[in-house]
């Protein structure tokens, strides 16, 4: 049986967006389908159907930079609450949705 494994690891530092989505391009090649996200106060996993995932540490749920990163894996959150405070240990998010085929036509 094969064990779920950390596939890339990014520092993230404050204003350094575009190298931070940079990053998720490289790294987003080398995970099967995005599953979920889990996002702490000061990291962020990103992790696939088999369990594998890459970490983006110094950002978290209290930081405005989230919201994009969460935004390029097509994560399932809601922006009104994401920076609320949380007791539990993470906050965890679908991943990966897709759009129906035409679902921004205007008939």
């Amino acid at each position: 049986m094969r064990t779920a494994r950390m596939i890339a690891e990014f520092r993230y530092e404050p204003g350094k967006l575009d190298d931070l989505l940079q990053f998720l391009k490289r790294t987003r090649s080398e995970l099967r389908m995005l599953r979920k996200s889990r996002v702490y106060r000061d990291r962020v996993h990103v992790i696939d159907i088999n369990g594998d995932w890459f970490a983006i540490e110094g950002i978290g749920y209290p930081d405005a930079d989230v919201m994009p990163l969460l935004q390029a894996v097509n994560a399932a959150f809601n922006t009104q609450t994401i920076h609320n405070p949380t007791t539990d240990e993470f906050k965890e998010f679908n991943t990966g949705r897709r759009y129906a085929w035409a679902a921004d036509r205007v008939m």
